[in-house]
């Protein structure tokens, strides 16, 4: 069992990086070239309370996030918030190469008494995991970099009465970008999206197909996603690119596709329907298949007599 110790400030993780203090308590941009970790840090795992937007690329280490893991031997930006566990081992892929890119540390304090305190909580890609990293183009890269480039500056100039609203408003502006460019990732990336796709349906097919879906309920979004090894923010973001529906919203369907199959083809009760669909009350079931079909479990059985 790896240590688990807690990066409260910023400087703490400077401390950990062997790099000279943060120049600034709340926001720091690191370069990574600098970062040196202790031959100790294998067997470490940190929670943090800050931000951390990471753009790097020949990282010597593979880094580990909740269950997953990821290889920065391309150059990609993972966004991580505040109260996630990190840890990460040596990376045999990388030899003889220096680590290069940037981390921006921004404690939450630092947004206190803007609107982005606020809204930064709603940027999905925060609840990403790291092997869903964005991944970006020479063009993309560079404004990202120029924006980091502008935000040190900022902080490393003169602090006065328009030093946070400038930093911030860079901030919200590389955030806006990230979006964009997630959304991009989802379109250019459609062979690898659709095959998760087809994984989803079968994922989906195979649940509802189980008799065990009685004792075990409607599949949860969270089930789903972690089926396929994704977080569940991607996966919704994901589908609603490819299809325009959430995972829930696709669950949903599954479920009104075979309920009309049983309602069509078998002499069960709507109460047993319900039931052998996973719903604990029949009136739930009753209620959300009126909702997407405008139409009771009744009346839709008497259309087909």
């Amino acid at each position: 069992m790896k240590d688990l110790i807690h990066l409260k400030k910023i400087s703490d993780y400077h401390k950990l990086a062997h790099i000279a203090a943060p120049e600034h308590p709340l926001i720091s941009l690191v370069d990574y070239s600098t970062v040196k970790y202790s031959s100790e840090i294998n067997d470490l795992q940190w929670r943090q309370d800050y931000y951390t937007i990471g753009l790097k690329r020949n990282v010597a280490h593979k880094f580990f996030y909740g269950q997953q893991e990821y290889d920065f031997d391309e150059g990609v930006m993972t966004f991580v918030a505040p109260n996630q566990v990190m840890s990460l081992r040596n990376n045999p892929n990388i030899k003889n190469h220096t680590p290069s890119g940037w981390l921006l540390l921004v404690h939450p304090d630092f947004l206190w008494n803007s609107p982005l305190a606020n809204q930064i909580k709603h940027y999905d890609f925060f609840g990403y995991t790291i092997n869903e990293a964005l991944f970006l183009s020479e063009k993309e890269e560079l404004m990202m970099v120029n924006l980091l480039s502008t935000i040190r500056h900022e902080y490393q100039s003169n602090i006065d009465k328009f030093s946070q609203k400038i930093i911030i408003s860079q901030l919200e502006l590389l955030l806006n970008y990230a979006e964009r460019f997630y959304e991009r990732q989802f379109i250019t990336r459609k062979i690898p999206n659709h095959q998760i796709l087809n994984k989803f349906e079968k994922v989906l097919l195979d649940y509802f197909n189980n008799e065990s879906i009685v004792d075990k309920g409607l599949p949860t979004v969270s089930w789903v996603a972690n089926c396929l090894n994704l977080s569940p923010n991607y996966l919704s973001n994901m589908l609603k690119s490819l299809t325009g529906q959430s995972t829930q919203q696709h669950i949903h369907n599954k479920l009104i596709e075979k309920a009309k199959e049983q309602l069509s083809t078998t002499p069960l009760s709507i109460s047993e329907i319900a039931y052998s669909l996973g719903f604990e009350y029949p009136a739930s079931f009753s209620k959300l298949f009126k909702n997407k079909t405008e139409m009771s479990p009744l009346e839709f059985r008497k259309s087909f007599n």
